[in-house]
């Protein structure tokens, strides 16, 4: 019996391309579980994080992939359709593990669970979320609107958990509230490096604070 994935917040690694591939799409894997187009988005990846979406061009994704600029469009329509490709992932990703992890968890663990989650996804794929802040815009109007559906719904579950674990707040303050701790969580790219046990645990305790501490009103400072 094949052994059973791991729980959404136990995946180290995203496989990009599986989510977007085009319906029928048959290809050779590049190496064992992974496809050629996967193996150019993570390539991709990690150039426009290094780079900008619009200082890279075709040529450049093909060099770093070992092949040559024109044969990409054996795999995308475009550059800003690799891109979008890339970006509808990361958010179809999150909302999927997310939304796994509400069909399973305890609610009153549930919240823990998503920190975790997203805490792995932001130390283990840095490159993903540069390209996703920095690039967004330069992707079609069709692929931003997916991705901030993607967005929202995967919020939500977070604004769920939220007011599971502080049910006297509202969703008024607990939406802002879970977008602060994403973005702190997110800043991890922009964060000096450090032993990926450490940032975990950093990530992990801040955003627990962080939340402990929604609700929560101190005197006025005189």
């Amino acid at each position: 019996m094949p052994e059973s994935p791991p729980p959404p917040s136990k995946r180290r690694r995203i496989r990009l391309g599986a989510v977007s591939r085009p319906a029928g799409q048959a290809e050779v894997p590049k190496r064992a579980g992974v496809t050629r187009r996967e193996e150019l988005l993570d390539i991709a990846a990690e150039l426009l994080a290094e780079r900008s979406f619009a200082s890279v061009t075709v040529d450049d994704l093909g060099a770093a992939a070992g092949i040559s600029g024109p044969a990409l469009y054996h795999h995308f329509d475009s550059k800003e359709a690799l891109l979008g490709e890339m970006l509808v992932d990361i958010s179809q990703h999150l909302f999927d593990g997310g939304r796994g992890l509400r069909d399973t968890s305890p609610p009153e663990r549930l919240l823990d669970d998503l920190i975790e989650m997203h805490v792995d996804f932001a130390v283990d794929h840095r490159a993903l979320i540069s390209v996703h802040f920095r690039d967004l815009l330069q992707a079609s109007a069709t692929d931003q609107r997916r991705v901030r559906v993607l967005q929202r719904q995967y919020v939500e579950i977070w604004v769920d958990a939220l007011l599971v674990r502080k049910p006297t707040l509202t969703a008024a303050i607990a939406r802002p509230a879970v977008h602060g701790v994403l973005g702190l969580i997110n800043s991890t790219p922009f964060s000096p490096r450090a032993r990926r046990g450490d940032m975990v645990a950093l990530l992990r305790t801040m955003a627990a604070a962080s939340f402990a501490a929604v609700g929560v009103t101190d005197a006025p400072i005189a």
